[in-house]
């Protein structure tokens, strides 16, 4: 629960999900948002206000500095952590319990990518694409010169540029393509996963070291369909649903009404290039069970 003082509530309602959504693209992680947001709650409760102009820009740059200083220790975690990282999932169905701007750099492609960034080149793209800060109060959150935090900016946006030119599909075409890939892959029907998977299609999954999954992406559209295929006979799911994650439909799959894993999608010319599949139960409290 968020205290009471300073920024009044109504102000502080209005901002908080530019808070919250600066947080999460810079950390990818929804449970550290949401500390950071608490803590920029908390340091605006605090503060003396009177003099600030932009109350939105001030509370924005609280969240980056300390999303910023979150992210050069989480590095360390992360960089010790078992098989492929995938961002913590976010739910953006109208009734989310943490709203925030839904745009491409929530997308669950373009935050995989943002994981290859540096701390300071993912702060300085959050800050100057998605909230059009200038240099100068970029170079004030990183401690370095605006001529830095542009270069930061600049390379950083040549790094995910792949992923902003890659064609999206239509909601429609990715949830059709979810339930076919769910149907064959229960139904044990290779012949048909591997017609809807692309022949150079990946596999990435995350299990995070909590559940046993793939510890490298898996390539090839006949191997990914065997590999999913004998999943289904162990895991043994018996319920699922498509939900909204990160702006897309995502796959939920459930045990005995416990989700087991998230599938995510690309897709271009009509079949799945990339699948993603988050298993790690750790990374599930905020999309929740049925």
């Amino acid at each position: 629960m968020e205290p009471s003082g300073a920024p009044a509530g109504a102000d502080w309602q209005s901002h908080r999900s530019a808070v919250f959504g600066a947080a999460y693209r810079i950390l990818g992680s929804v449970t550290e948002a949401e500390d950071v947001t608490q803590e920029v709650w908390l340091r605006a409760a605090a503060a003396d206000l009177s003099d600030v102009r932009d109350l939105r820009a001030w509370l924005v740059t609280v969240a980056a500095r300390t999303s910023y200083s979150v992210l050069k220790s989480a590095r360390v975690r992360r960089e010790s952590y078992v098989g492929p990282w995938l961002p913590e999932p976010l739910l953006t169905v109208p009734d989310a319990a943490a709203q925030v701007l839904v745009d491409d750099s929530v997308g669950t492609a373009m935050l995989v990518v943002m994981e290859t960034l540096t701390p300071a080149e993912r702060v300085a793209l959050v800050l100057h694409d998605v909230f059009d800060f200038p240099f100068t109060r970029i170079a004030e959150v990183l401690g370095s010169t605006p001529a830095a935090g542009r270069k930061l900016a600049s390379r950083a946006r040549a790094r995910v540029a792949a992923v902003k030119e890659r064609p999206r599909a239509s909601r429609a075409e990715t949830e059709r393509l979810l339930r076919a890939f769910k149907a064959a892959a229960d139904a044990g029907n290779m012949a048909e996963l591997v017609e809807l998977l692309h022949p150079e299609a990946v596999y990435v999954a995350d299990g995070g070291g909590r559940v046993t999954a793939a510890r490298r992406p898996v390539h090839g559209a006949e191997t990914i369909a065997l590999l999913a295929v004998r999943q289904i006979e162990i895991r043994r799911p018996d319920a699922f649903q498509i939900i909204e994650v990160n702006g897309q439909p995502a796959l939920a799959t459930y045990r005995g009404g416990e989700l087991v894993w998230l599938d995510t999608v690309e897709i271009a010319d009509g079949r799945i290039t990339t699948l993603r599949r988050l298993a790690n139960p750790e990374k599930f409290p905020h999309i929740g069970h049925i």
